[in-house]
């Protein structure tokens, strides 16, 4: 079964990324997360995704579209990056999620691909 595991970081988390002292400790976090899912042999498709400044977001309004800069919403945490990975079922994949390296993971079964 397929399902996505997204990771949320918080602003220190976004800022660690960077920053020449926290850096190495954060990416050696991920550095390891990814090694054993890709040992595995699990991953379908992962990446990471660029801080919540460097986004935009698109939403309809009475038929017409908005977009604003950054995140839509406003909140502590926000999506860091996303993980596709093939296991048997749920309890596999919340296993797995578990085991990365942030404290907010949202897991979801995929839908089957459209042919």
């Amino acid at each position: 079964m397929s399902y996505t595991l997204m990771f949320y970081e918080s602003q220190d988390d976004f800022a660690a990324r960077t920053d020449p002292e926290r850096q190495k400790e954060y990416l050696a976090g991920w550095t390891h997360y990814v090694h054993a899912l890709r040992e595995a042999g699990i991953v379908v498709f992962g990446s990471g995704l660029h801080a919540p400044d460097k986004a935009a977001t698109m939403k309809r309004r009475g038929g017409e579209l908005a977009v604003q800069d950054g995140p839509f919403a406003e909140t502590k945490e926000q999506l860091g990056g996303i993980f596709v990975i093939d296991v048997p079922d749920l309890d596999t994949a919340l296993e797995w999620a578990a085991r990365g390296p942030v404290d907010t993971v949202e897991v979801r079964e995929n839908l089957p691909a459209l042919k």
